[in-house]
C-alpha cells in the first residue's frame, strides 16, 4: 500500500511485488519486483525505487514496531519471465502435437495414436 499509494515518482509505474525476503537479524529486506517493460523501462523503476528507498523506510518504521528498519534492496525478479516462457514453449509444443496429430487422421491407413496402436 505505502508504495502504491504514497510514492508518487512517475519512474516507478506500475510494479508487483512478488516477494520479501528478510534475514534472519532483520537487517536486511530483499524486496523483488516484476514489471511490464523492456530493459529501458527496468533500469528506470530501479533508479526510481532507489530513490523512494528513504521514503519507504521511513514509512514502514512508521508502522512497524522495530528496534531497526531493515534496509531495503530492490530486485527484479525473474522467475515471472521465466515462467512465463516455459508456458509459451509449453503451448507450442501443445499445439505441434495437435498438428502432428491432426495431420496423421487427414493420411488413411496411418495408425491412429490416440488408440495406442503397436507398429
Amino acid at each position: 500500500m505505502l508504495l502504491a499509494r504514497e510514492v508518487h515518482d512517475p519512474g516507478v509505474g506500475f510494479v508487483t511485488l512478488t516477494r520479501v525476503a528478510v534475514s534472519p537479524d532483520l537487517q536486511i529486506a530483499r524486496v523483488y519486483y516484476t514489471q511490464m517493460g523492456d530493459e529501458k523501462a527496468r533500469r528506470e523503476t530501479k533508479k526510481a525505487l532507489d530513490r523512494a528507498t528513504p521514503f519507504l523506510r521511513r514509512g514502514i518504521g512508521a508502522r512497524l514496531r522495530l528496534r531497526r528498519v531493515p534496509e531495503l534492496m530492490f530486485h527484479f525478479d525473474e522467475s515471472v519471465e521465466k515462467q512465463d516462457r516455459i508456458e509459451k514453449i509449453l503451448i507450442d509444443l501443445q499445439h505441434e502435437r495437435d498438428e502432428r496429430r491432426a495431420a496423421t487422421d487427414d493420411v488413411p491407413g496411418a495408425p491412429d495414436e490416440s488408440k495406442g496402436s503397436k507398429p
